[in-house]
């Protein structure tokens, strides 16, 4: 949008081969974006529900997860509403997250909007490399338990796993922009629905023919499975494992900035949200409830590298790969944003960097972040704190903080009335969980750091 006299003219949506902003056309449509969210929401998450669900039970665990749908969902449509300022047709584009809220906001909360969304973005990468490198050691795992037996010792090293994944994103992260991997994210969704299936399909199957786990109304019970400040901890890590489950808020900018127009982006992001959401939270319930239904109290932090699956071996074995393929795609769509940031920033301060060496940089800075990335996985190789943790760092700023202010003064809504009370008194609950959340998953790293020893771990 251009200021003409005083006039405000809007430029064409589309101009032959480019856009209103002059970058090449957006060809996204509310398919591809429902399938990059499902790419990002479906990941890792999906796996710790039913550990989430033995410690919150069957009255808590349910519920837990259709309000982190719903707050999901209400506050990822406000956030979708501020990808332009002004007119949601025609009005500035905001390009990522960061830029939204400089637009919105400013001042201290840009830093801290950034510092937010990219230390999750890492975090998350490290995450996703624990998750892809436990499950490809679980098919090995699996076959030995199948030849040799259930009671055979067929514990597998994770650093060579850790390694590989590592050398495989390395190859990915040379993929120039976020625009370029729509291909991935088709494939990553599709291998997400496979693996999600499994896991319902492979609990209902034990919850059919038995043995199954004691449940409870409560879940794990005190005296019983832990003790009283154990299950307060562990209720508050399975909060913050279910709030991970659903972290996607932090890439909705740069998902819709891959949406084509007309229809108004806004309205394609949030169709896709609806149908993502619904889609997921399905999975969730399915996975989670019936996860929670086969192995009761004892359920573990992975359903299906746990192994209280033993056979159909090559299913498990399918599944697991599958894991290791969508978090290949998640992995990127986590971090191609970071990539852009960071290379953006550096071209602004080097003109020459980017106009004569940006194939080199984009190399060099990249495989760097890949191997600081690696690293860290093989220090901190723990799947229920770490989700835990990531969960609750980023879903209360970055899913309800953010997106409420932005909304607040967008709509120039006054301090004091009846809307703007609910909508601090959401933020107000959303913080308290994170708090509790991110509390309870530093207090499981601490312990699990207790018995651990670096390099040397084990699944």
């Amino acid at each position: 949008m251009d200021i003409d006299g005083g006039r405000q003219v809007y430029l064409p949506r589309c101009n032959g081969d480019v856009d209103d902003d002059g970058r090449e056309r957006r060809t996204g449509t509310v398919w591809t974006a429902t399938a990059h969210i499902i790419t990002a929401v479906i990941g890792s998450g999906v796996l710790s529900l039913a550990w989430a669900m033995a410690q919150l039970g069957w009255v808590a665990g349910p519920l837990s997860l259709v309000l982190f749908a719903a707050v999901t969902f209400y506050t990822c449509g406000l956030l979708a509403d501020c990808y332009r300022v002004g007119d949601p047709v025609s009005g500035k584009r905001n390009y990522t997250y960061t830029e939204a809220v400089q637009s919105y906001l400013g001042g201290w909360h840009v830093c801290f909007c950034g510092f937010c969304q990219y230390v999750n973005m890492f975090g998350t990468s490290i995450g996703y490399t624990i998750t892809a490198s436990i499950s490809a050691a679980a098919v090995k795992k699996s076959n030995c338990f199948h030849w040799h037996g259930h009671n055979t010792n067929c514990d597998q090293l994770l650093t060579p796993y850790i390694i590989a994944f590592g050398a495989m994103q390395v190859i990915f992260c040379q993929v120039p922009n976020f625009h370029k991997l729509s291909w991935l994210s088709a494939v990553a969704a599709v291998m997400s629905f496979s693996y999600a299936t499994i896991a319902v399909g492979l609990s209902l199957a034990q919850t059919i023919s038995g043995p199954t786990g004691k449940t409870s109304l409560t879940g794990t019970e005190v005296g019983v499975d832990l003790n009283s400040s154990q299950k307060v901890w562990m209720t508050f890590q399975a909060l913050g494992n279910v709030a991970f489950a659903y972290s996607y808020a932090i890439i909705l900018i740069e998902i819709q900035d891959t949406v084509a127009s007309p229809p108004g982006e806004n309205k394609t992001m949030r169709q896709a949200t609806v149908i993502g959401i619904s889609v997921t939270t399905a999975f969730y319930m399915l996975c989670g409830c019936l996860g929670y239904s086969a192995f009761g109290n004892t359920a573990k932090g992975n359903i299906l590298t746990g192994f209280g699956f033993y056979e159909p071996y090559w299913l498990v074995d399918f599944a697991n790969v599958c894991i290791v393929v969508h978090l290949v795609g998640g992995f990127q769509v986590f971090c191609q944003p970071l990539f852009a940031a960071v290379e953006g920033k550096a071209a602004r301060r080097y003109p020459s960097l980017a106009r004569d060496r940006a194939v080199l940089f984009r190399l060099v800075s990249r495989t760097a972040f890949v191997g600081l990335v690696t690293l860290l996985a093989l220090l901190m190789p723990f799947f229920n704190s770490i989700l835990g943790f990531l969960g609750s760092v980023a879903f209360w700023p970055l899913t309800v903080f953010f997106p409420v202010e932005m909304y607040i003064r967008q709509r120039q809504i006054p301090r004091f009335t009846t809307k703007w009370a609910a909508l601090q008194s959401l933020s107000f609950v959303c913080f308290l969980v994170t708090l509790a959340a991110c509390a309870a998953s530093i207090l499981g790293v601490r312990d699990s750091l207790k018995t651990y020893t670096p390099f040397k771990t084990k699944m």
